[in-house]
Order: structure tokens, then C-alpha cells, then sequence
């Protein structure tokens, strides 16, 4: 006998299985017809909030489309619901869509939300330990948000997510490396002996060494944005991907820090005059463009990344360098000198000083030894230092 029932479900006690069953019909969208489903609970009251949450689920159109909410379905979402309301750039659609492609091959992805339990969250995480920290970190991030969203929306009564770990991936984490003084040596002077139109990349790769802006930023660069007179570089946009992955001008840059201006060294505005004058020569090209492709407006980052490769393996055994190495390098270059870590945060376009300071903790660590040293003769010249005697006495 039903203990609460309505036109659409039911809960009642099984004396055999001594527990509280939900009962409730679904629609079969392949044969038309009604489907029971039920679900076994140790209290009326777990039974009954599991009824009220299918109910409430059954008014989604996520429901009535899959009859249910897979969880991938509801990852999908939540990614528009952030992408409509602007939260989300067109990039990080893309780059979501990639995670999602992770998480869809596994069978969780297909599972209700309400069947899904920590255990097998925690396993699907677990057994991912192979990829790198970043992608356990976006993929984790995608479970977190999708399972929100769920709670908040009331389609599940207990959020699985509250008792996950994120593993620590079994890689160790990569250290972005810089091109060493005797590389930047060796490629500066191979570029400097390139002819720009027979390797058009040439002047690109040294503005990310000597004045350290990000691979979009620099192919985003029009000839309004160099201040020659002053010796300025000014960066207001960049390269990035629409939701078709298509390569477009961003209205901005990767972040709001990234809005700069940096200074253009010596060495590098005979290179900037170089590729302006290059510049004018280039057809169909309204929105004055440094550097532009020949079969569109905006070159691809990976083409350029390619390119790079390809130089420093072929002429110097070099395997490890990307473009983003590049402003690396100077970044760098800029503490080796003794630029403060604020300043370069500043000129980086880094809207944090930690992500400067985790960045280059090795080069920091490394010139904090030096400043020591110097402190050390500092202290000699004044005959500050204790005398020996003093420490034998204290021994003694």
C-alpha cells in the first residue's frame, strides 16, 4: 500500500526489503510509452526528497530531452549558462570544450546526477593521475561547477562533491624554462641575420625576448601601437579564438593587467622600424597589422610556435622552448639585472605579483644569494662582522 502518493509517483515501505521506496513514471522517448523507475531508501524522508528532486528535474528541458540529467549534459549547461552571461571568453569555450571531451569518453559522463555518488567521482579522478596538475585542476574544476550548479538549482538533494579530493597528478610539475645567455646569444644573432620577408617571423621573436609580451599580443600589433618618438610599445589586444576555435582579434588582453605600455630597448628599435616599414608593404591589410599571414589578416600562434621549433632543433639541438619561453626569457633577464619582481609584474602584464613571484622562484632565489653576498662586503667594508674572538669566547 502507497504511503504518499501523486499522478506521478509514489513512496511506500517493503516489509521484505525493509526500505522506503520512490516509484515515479518516465517517458520512453524512443517507444512513447510510460516507464517505472524506482529507487530503495533506509528513511521515508530520503525517499521522499529523491521524489521531489525527480519532480522537480522532470520540469528541466535537460530532463524531458534525455529523460534524466546525464552529467555531461549538465556540464554542457552550465558552460553556455557562463558563456551567455559573459563570464567565460570565447577561448575559454573552446578550452572547456576540450575538458569536456576528456570527461564525455568516460562512462560517468552518461550517468544520471542524481545516481552519482563521491566513490565514483573520486575513482574517475583518481584514475586521471597521469595527466598533468593542470588538467586534473580543470577537469576537477568542471565536476565542482556542474554539481553546483545542480544543488543550487535544486536538482539534487546532496551534493557529491563535498567529500572529493582533487589527486595530485604523478607528473612533476613543468618548470618553464629560459633560454640561457649563450642560447638568447646564439638565436638573437642568427635572427639578426635573417632577411624578414624570406623569414617573416623574425622581428616577432625578438620583441617576445626583448620586450616580453605574449605570442598574441605581438602578431595583434598594429603600427598605431609603436611609439617610436618615445620608445614605447603600446599592448591593448591580442590573437585569441572564437567558438568555432577560429583565430580572431580579441577586443582586449588575456587579462586587464595585460593593458600596457613597455619600453622598447635600444637593441630592438632598429627591428620595429624594420617591420613597420615591412608593414606598409603588406596587401590588404586595413587594420595595419605588424605581421600578417599571407592566406588571412591574422597568423596562427602554432604556425609561429612551429616555426620556432624547428630553428632551435634544427641549428642548436633545442627541444624545449615555445614561444611563451621567449617572454619567459626575458622576464628573466629583467630579474638577473635586478628589476624588481612589481616592476616586471607590471611590465609581464600579470595581474598578480604571486603568479611573478611563483614564476621566476628559481631566478629570484638565485639573485637573492647574490644580494647576499653583497651584504656580506657591505659589511666587511664598515668592519661590521663580529670579531672571531668573540665566537671563541661564546664557545668556551
Amino acid at each position: 500500500m502507497p504511503k504518499k502518493s501523486n499522478s506521478e509517483g509514489s513512496i511506500f515501505y517493503s516489509k521484505t526489503r525493509n526500505r522506503f521506496t520512490a516509484q515515479f513514471y518516465e517517458l520512453d522517448s524512443k517507444t512513447g510509452q510510460n516507464k517505472r523507475k524506482t529507487k530503495d531508501f533506509k528513511t521515508e524522508e530520503e525517499a521522499k526528497k529523491y521524489l521531489e528532486n525527480i519532480m522537480y528535474q522532470k520540469q528541466n528541458s535537460l530532463y524531458i530531452e534525455h529523460n534524466g540529467i546525464p552529467l555531461l549534459e549538465l556540464m554542457k549547461s552550465n558552460l553556455n549558462l557562463r558563456y551567455e552571461t559573459n563570464l567565460i571568453s570565447d577561448i575559454q569555450y573552446v578550452r572547456i570544450k576540450e575538458t569536456l571531451n576528456t570527461i564525455k569518453k568516460a562512462d560517468i559522463a552518461d550517468k544520471r546526477i542524481e545516481e552519482i555518488t563521491s566513490e565514483e567521482i573520486q575513482d574517475f579522478l583518481n584514475s586521471k593521475k597521469y595527466l598533468s596538475n593542470s588538467s586534473i585542476d580543470k577537469i576537477f574544476e568542471q565536476f565542482k561547477q556542474a554539481f553546483n550548479y545542480a544543488s543550487n538549482r535544486g536538482y539534487i538533494t546532496r551534493n557529491p562533491m563535498i567529500n572529493v579530493i582533487k589527486p595530485k597528478s604523478l607528473k612533476k610539475n613543468k618548470k618553464v624554462r629560459a633560454l640561457t645567455v649563450e642560447e638568447q646569444q646564439k638565436f638573437t644573432n642568427w635572427l639578426i641575420n635573417r632577411n624578414p620577408i624570406d623569414f617573416p617571423y623574425k622581428n616577432a621573436f625578438l620583441i617576445q625576448m626583448y620586450s616580453g609580451l605574449r605570442i598574441g599580443e605581438t602578431l595583434a600589433l598594429t603600427y598605431n601601437d609603436i611609439d617610436l618618438k618615445n620608445k614605447r610599445i603600446h599592448i591593448n589586444k591580442t590573437l585569441t579564438k572564437n567558438k568555432e576555435n577560429k583565430t580572431i582579434m580579441g577586443n582586449s588582453t588575456k587579462t586587464y593587467a595585460g593593458i600596457r605600455e613597455v619600453p622598447v630597448p635600444n637593441s630592438l628599435y632598429p627591428h620595429l622600424v624594420e617591420q613597420m616599414r615591412i608593414s606598409k608593404e603588406f596587401k590588404n591589410n586595413p587594420e595595419k597589422l605588424l605581421f600578417k599571414s599571407d592566406k588571412s589578416n591574422y597568423i596562427e600562434t602554432q604556425d609561429v610556435n612551429r616555426a620556432l621549433k624547428l630553428v632551435l632543433k634544427y641549428n642548436w639541438g633545442i627541444n624545449d622552448i615555445t614561444t611563451h619561453n621567449l617572454r619567459h626569457t626575458y622576464g628573466t633577464r629583467c630579474i638577473e639585472a635586478g628589476m624588481q619582481p612589481v616592476v616586471l609584474q607590471r611590465l609581464l602584464g600579470h595581474t598578480d605579483i604571486s603568479t611573478t613571484l611563483n614564476t621566476y622562484t628559481d631566478v629570484l632565489n638565485e639573485f637573492k644569494k647574490e644580494e647576499i653576498e653583497k651584504l656580506n662586503d657591505y659589511y666587511l667594508q664598515k668592519d661590521l662582522l663580529p670579531e672571531k674572538n668573540n665566537f671563541d669566547e661564546m664557545e668556551r
